[in-house]
């Protein structure tokens, strides 16, 4: 019987889940699903000085909001201390680790006369045989083999090999008694039982090395699947300079979480010319065979255009929802759930985010100025002949259920034909003066949303207007 795939996620809670992180977590998500594993999330929080909780949460929260939900964990590293020292100690009691006393200037020293003489800058292994004791200022090394090759067939990328000579006796254990990356994240995929390792190829330099350090544990290492970096449009990697990095800050931008989705794993993986995925669909399609070695560039545009797309497609109640903060944010009432039910109808085919939703739909929760509308439209639209329109308008909504789009269809046909006028010259005028817009959804529409009290409010306004500058 195969043994079951067993994936992780280890951030850093050092800051917030960057894009590149986000993509690796989904990878890692969807391999497990793909194949009925297990996904475990572990927070890397043994840098004791950079490590927040509220990072950490904002990790959590970010984790959640992607609908990546982990089967074990989250495990915190600060809490296994006592597991990764008696690994350490093990490896000190069969001669694979040593103390060393070399200080920061020592090795300083070393670094530059090994330059000096065109040699590689590593540890010259002066502590090695000298079989010291814990001692202050004095920090653990893995006695990593002077000869040999280590290697791995990575997924991705394919065979990598090292010569061990290449690598030098790493600390596992600082001076402050901290374990380091290298040790705590073999440790910890080892008694975790991981079986495939998704990450960075940022990492592909570590992986000689915990290997070796697997090796000198006894236990067979894990699958590895390095994925290829995330560069912004100028193929640098990718930054702030390029647009938002963290995942949070697209959900504060009014992104939903499937548009998120669906283009973080377009980054690097494809699936001949599809572009629109479904959760589901990625779960059965999901490779890693299938993911590319070259480094994706990161498109906002792109992300923009699936973010519409799903805005477009989404559930009403669902978007409602999730566009009450972004109402709220503005100042507006967003305690009638049935009217925010009807303006996302309204205005979803021309938003791309949440923002813009309420961005172009803000007309909807307040009231239009019409001193607030520049002149020069005003002049052009809200003219003295569309005076008698504008009443005959006002009389027949008086008349009729402006909710029930027909009645109103049927209003404006009476009122086009009493007054001998197109709807094309009365569409613009009644626009402006309902939205304060000149693009805006369909007439019809904007009239059954809002309401007849509002809609016949804000004609009366244009008609006052208009009396007063005619």
């Amino acid at each position: 019987m195969a043994q079951e795939v067993k994936t992780r996620f280890a951030p850093s809670p050092t800051g917030y889940l960057h894009i590149g992180g986000a993509r690796t977590a989904l990878f890692s998500w969807l391999y497990a699903r793909h194949t009925r594993g297990k996904f475990v999330l572990r927070i890397e929080d043994t840098d004791i000085r950079r490590s927040t909780k509220e990072a950490s949460q904002q990790i959590l929260d970010a984790m959640k909001w992607l609908g990546l939900a982990w089967d074990e964990g989250p495990f915190y590293q600060s809490e296994r201390m006592e597991i990764y020292l008696s690994y350490i100690n093990k490896l000190l009691d069969e001669g694979k680790a040593y103390w060393c006393e070399c200080t920061p200037d020592i090795l300083e020293g070393k670094r530059k006369k090994a330059i000096k003489e065109g040699r590689k800058p590593k540890y010259d292994g002066t502590c090695r045989d000298k079989g010291l004791g814990p001692g202050p200022g004095r920090v653990v090394r893995f006695a990593t083999p002077k000869t040999g090759i280590t290697f791995f067939d990575d997924i991705i990328k394919g065979r990598i090999a090292t010569d061990n000579d290449e690598l030098d006796d790493l600390i596992i254990l600082r001076s402050d008694g901290i374990p380091t990356y290298n040790l705590t994240v073999v440790v910890d995929d080892a008694t975790m039982g991981i079986t495939h390792i998704i990450r960075g190829d940022d990492h592909v330099n570590n992986t000689p090395r915990q290997i070796l350090i697997y090796d000198a544990l006894g236990v067979t290492p894990p699958v590895f699947a390095h994925v290829p970096m995330i560069l912004g449009s100028d193929k640098t990697r990718l930054s702030k300079r390029h647009g938002a990095t963290s995942v949070m800050a697209y959900k504060d931008m009014g992104y939903l979480p499937e548009a998120m989705v669906n283009y973080l794993v377009r980054l690097s993986w494809s699936h001949g010319d599809q572009e629109i995925f479904s959760i589901n669909e990625l779960i059965d399609l999901f490779d890693l065979k299938d993911v590319g070695k070259s480094a994706a560039v990161f498109n906002p545009e792109k992300l923009l255009w699936l973010n519409h797309h799903y805005i477009k497609q989404g559930d009403i109640v669902r978007l409602s929802k999730l566009a009450i903060p972004f109402i709220k944010a503005q100042g507006y009432d967003a305690t009638n759930m049935a009217y925010i039910q009807k303006v996302v109808t309204d205005i979803r085919e021309r938003a791309k985010t949440l923002i813009d939703m309420i961005d172009f739909g803000d007309f909807y929760f307040k009231e239009i100025d019409i001193n607030g509308i520049p002149k020069d439209i005003k002049d052009k639209f809200l003219h003295p002949d569309m005076i008698p329109a504008f009443k005959s308008l006002i009389d027949e909504f008086d008349a009729i259920d402006t909710s029930d789009r027909k009645q109103v269809e049927d209003a404006f046909r009476r009122v086009l034909k009493s007054c001998n006028i197109k709807l094309k010259a009365i569409a613009q005028p009644v626009r402006l003066a309902l939205t304060g817009k000149l693009v805006s959804p369909g007439i019809f529409e904007i009239i059954s949303t809002l309401g007849k009290n509002k809609v016949v409010s804000r004609l009366k306004n244009a008609i006052t207007y208009m009396e007063e500058n005619s």
